[in-house]
């Protein structure tokens, strides 16, 4: 190997090492955008859930702060509402090695512990402000929510505080799991802590409302690290030429390659990641029209939040990853080369601080809701959610760091000594749901409902870290009236989202081209991911 072939060797690997940092960060935020997506108003109310989400009309009771302030005007005198929402994640993951695996000539079915592997879960865990990432107990999360609202007797105006989680998701896997690469452990979420709103009848027909939400925004990400690319075959190759488990190498002291085994399904450590805001504004918008008792319209806009989310990164190299640099730098060649390309020292472990520039998406909903016959009723929404904003990720480091150098020499337009851009290419979605709700008696209501979930990651980023495809969501539920001031609501929901992803078609997942220097650690092998996703919610609502 000439001076110049461990150059490009080390430059490559250098810049492989900065994609992997940064585009860890924005599949991560990636995911963010899916799981949004997949628990987008799931979490909220169990009246809405049984009729497909389709409420903007007919909002529910307290939570009209969140699907439609307009409608608060409903809700007289002083009341007080608690809901709880319990969730089932079910995820799998299959790693299948297609006919010819190998990378770099390197035959993946002999020597990949992953292929032809089977990963699953359904251990839940949350983001808990100040104490990060924690994994559940019990694989069956209790989701709280709940507020009050006030109108006094003869007026126009009704003022409402409430306390809710508009989206949460996270999973938990162990050490073993061959799905553990993407990642092992995640918690995304955003809880809405304050949010004042009032609503204001206008006359007998129309009514409007607004509100101001005040949230919370976490992302943690436990995550083991490998590349199983043509760079690091080409290295394990090398090794072998070089006869590393004998212990001698022909060109000591001039090139070194033995410090540690490093390979293309050789794990290279393990990366975590805490970002968050603390305060992150937003404010709804909301209008109904009730023009008769049998039929009503009903609109809401929410705002876009510009977030910063902040936080610390941590990776922690295997020994054989540190090994092999520390003596590759001890080389001559490898001396001259790290000089000047400001190649890895080694060092077990990295750490810094870290900023993001990211967008909470504005949202639009409308639709209505019709008494086909005095008893049965049905809701129809469509909603429109704005995920293209989130065009690209920029990263921004608290200091000059070395890996940013080779970044900034390779692609100038995309990284300087402390900032990084990736693109993201998410996609708009406009969603729609469907609601019946049968009035059985004076005191119950049965309810029944789907709703249509697009996948907001384009084709080609698909991963089993969000295993979300197009989806139906299935739900049913009931309405009881307790007694004249009280009201009790429940729900049971259900999705089945399967992804079959052949290798080299999702390059966030398993492309193998020398080209793909984005994260892929499944790279050349299909994979088939399996989410299942059941909800059962309670709310209680009465006057006091």
């Amino acid at each position: 190997m000439t001076l110049f072939a461990s150059a490009r060797e080390g430059k490559n690997d250098m810049w492989n090492k900065t994609v992997r940092l940064g585009c860890f960060f924005a599949l991560a935020l990636t995911t963010f955008a899916a799981n949004a997506q997949l628990v987008q108003n799931a979490l909220i109310h169990p009246k809405a859930l049984a009729l497909g989400n389709a409420v903007t009309a007919d909002p529910p009771g307290m939570m009209s702060i969140h699907y439609n302030p307009a409608g608060l005007t409903r809700l007289d005198d002083r009341q007080l509402e608690v809901n709880f929402m319990n969730i089932y994640l079910d995820i799998d993951a299959d790693f299948i090695a297609p006919e010819g695996y190998e990378i770099f000539g390197i035959d993946g079915v002999e020597n990949d512990p992953i292929a032809n592997s089977h990963s699953h879960t359904n251990t839940v865990a949350v983001y808990i402000p100040g104490f990060g990432l924690q994994k559940l107990p019990v694989p069956i999360a209790a989701v709280p929510s709940g507020g009050f609202s006030v109108r006094e007797p003869g007026s126009k105006f009704t003022f409402a505080n409430a306390f809710y989680i508009p989206f949460a998701a996270g999973y938990h896997r162990s050490n073993s799991d061959p799905g553990k690469y993407y990642p092992r452990a995640t918690a995304i979420q955003r809880v809405t802590y304050l949010s004042p709103s009032v609503g204001y009848r206008i006359n007998d027909e129309w009514s409007v409302g607004a509100g101001i939400h005040l949230s919370h925004f976490g992302l943690a990400v436990d995550q083991s690290m490998r590349a199983p690319n043509l760079l690091l075959g080409m290295a394990e190759v090398l090794q072998d030429a070089f006869s590393c488990e004998s212990g001698d190498e022909p060109l000591s002291p001039w090139l070194t390659l033995c410090g540690g085994n490093v390979g293309p399904f050789d794990d290279i450590g393990v990366l975590n990641l805490d970002l968050q805001e603390t305060i992150s504004p937003t404010y709804a918008l909301g209008v109904t029209w009730e023009p008769t008792p049998w039929f009503a319209w009903g609109a809401a806009y929410t705002s876009a939040a510009d977030m910063k989310l902040k936080g610390k990164f941590e990776i922690e190299y295997t020994d054989d990853w540190s090994g092999f640099w520390q003596r590759f730098n001890g080389s001559v060649l490898g001396a001259i080369t790290s000089a000047i390309l400001s190649l890895p020292s080694g060092a077990p472990e990295e750490r810094g601080n870290v900023s993001a520039d990211f967008t909470y998406p504005q949202h639009f909903q409308t639709g209505i809701s019709m008494d086909l016959h005095p008893l049965l009723s049905v809701n129809f929404d469509v909603g429109w959610t704005d995920y293209s904003a989130w065009d690209a990720l920029d990263l921004e480091f608290d200091r000059t760091l070395e890996f940013l150098n080779a970044a900034r020499i390779l692609s100038p337009d995309n990284a300087t000594g402390n900032t990084l851009k990736f693109p993201l290419g998410m996609q708009d979605v406009w969603n729609w749901g469907i609601g019946t709700e049968l009035h059985a008696s004076t005191r119950l209501d049965l309810r029944a409902g789907i709703e249509v979930r697009d996948s907001v990651i384009p084709s080609g980023s698909r991963t089993t870290m969000a295993p979300f495809g197009d989806v139906l969501m299935y739900n049913v539920g009931f309405g009881y009236r307790w007694d004249k001031d009280t009201m009790v609501d429940a729900s049971l929901s259900y999705l089945h989202s399967v992804e079959y992803i052949p290798a080299d078609t999702s390059c966030a997942l398993n492309c193998d081209n020398i080209t793909n220097i984005i994260y892929n650690p499944y790279a050349g092998m299909d994979v088939k991911t399996s989410l299942r996703l059941a909800l059962a919610g309670i709310s209680f609502r009465t006057k006091f």
